[in-house]
């Protein structure tokens, strides 16, 4: 099987834990030495990594990209291997690596409504809505066309942006990320979701995760998606992969999976058709903004 960039993890429930990656949270324990911008938000400093494409002159207003890093995660240890900033070039987006806060030493992201679902009392939904807020009022982003996208614990917030923050968010991405929530998710829009999950990784669920599959049923009934996916498959260097489209929803959005055949709990290092996992995302989530595919 191809090698991945593996974070060992540790699976726990509800506040007290979660996946771990444990890269580490302070900048003295990361190998990243560059700028990192900060907002207070609810009384805490929050810190974050933006990346500007190559040759950005900040005169015109560019679509955003907002990637979390899993439980116990370092924004700029996350930026390096998920290697996106080549994308962000050749595409032209912005990219912003959000830090989560500091929980007994492990960075984390509140993924729920406040309540016995989130590890602490943190606000992240809030930072995160602060967080573009400042970014428009610098000019910055195109806000109908900004995209959330995470690994483990950071798919998880992606998902809670969609749930709880969908008049910001136009698509979502999750890459080894559970989804929390169940009924209590009504977007104010059709969301189009790209998900990549290795069936190692509680891919049938179990304890407090949802299959992928539950996952999937509620995003294309949500969206009113055609129930019969177009399937295709790819073996990349021994890796075998599935991808499944679900097209025709409302708005014209779609949801995609790619199910990676003992994959385990990583961002995935993969090759599918020539694109890799950052690459698959942007082209997925690109092609849409808040109203839905852009014509």
């Amino acid at each position: 099987m191809k090698n991945y960039f593996l974070i060992f993890s540790i699976f726990f429930f509800s506040c007290s834990s979660d996946e771990s990656e444990k890269d580490g949270y302070d900048k003295e324990g990361s190998s990243y030495d560059g700028p990192i911008e900060t907002i207070t938000h609810d009384g805490l400093e929050r810190k974050y990594i933006i990346y500007t494409p190559q040759g950005y002159d900040g005169t015109s207003k560019l679509p955003l990209l907002l990637n979390f890093h899993g439980f116990g995660g370092q924004a700029g240890d996350y930026m390096s291997y998920t290697n996106m900033n080549s994308v962000a070039d050749s595409e032209n987006f912005i990219l912003v690596y959000p830090q989560g806060a500091d929980l007994d030493g492990s960075s984390h992201w509140n993924a729920a409504l406040n309540g016995a679902d989130n590890k602490s009392n943190v606000d992240d939904l809030g930072f995160v809505e602060a967080l573009i807020n400042k970014l428009s009022s610098e000019n910055l982003i195109d806000i109908k066309r900004i995209y959330a996208v995470g690994y483990s614990n950071g798919g998880m917030m992606s998902y809670a942006l969609a749930c709880y923050k969908s008049n910001l968010i136009a698509a979502i991405g999750s890459v080894s990320g559970y989804m929390l929530q169940g009924d209590e998710c009504m977007p104010s829009h059709p969301t189009p979701l790209i998900k990549l999950h290795g069936t190692t990784d509680y891919y049938d669920g179990g304890g407090v995760y949802n299959s992928v599959q539950s996952v999937l049923d509620f995003w294309t009934n949500f969206n009113n998606t055609s129930s019969n996916p177009i399937i295709n498959n790819l073996n990349d260097s021994g890796t075998s992969i599935t991808s499944y489209t679900y097209k025709a929803g409302d708005n014209n959005v779609s949801v995609e999976h790619y199910k990676i055949i003992n994959g385990e709990h990583v961002w995935f290092d993969v090759n599918f058709n020539g694109k890799n996992t950052g690459q698959l995302i942007w082209d997925f989530v690109s092609k849409y903004d808040v109203n839905g595919l852009i014509n």
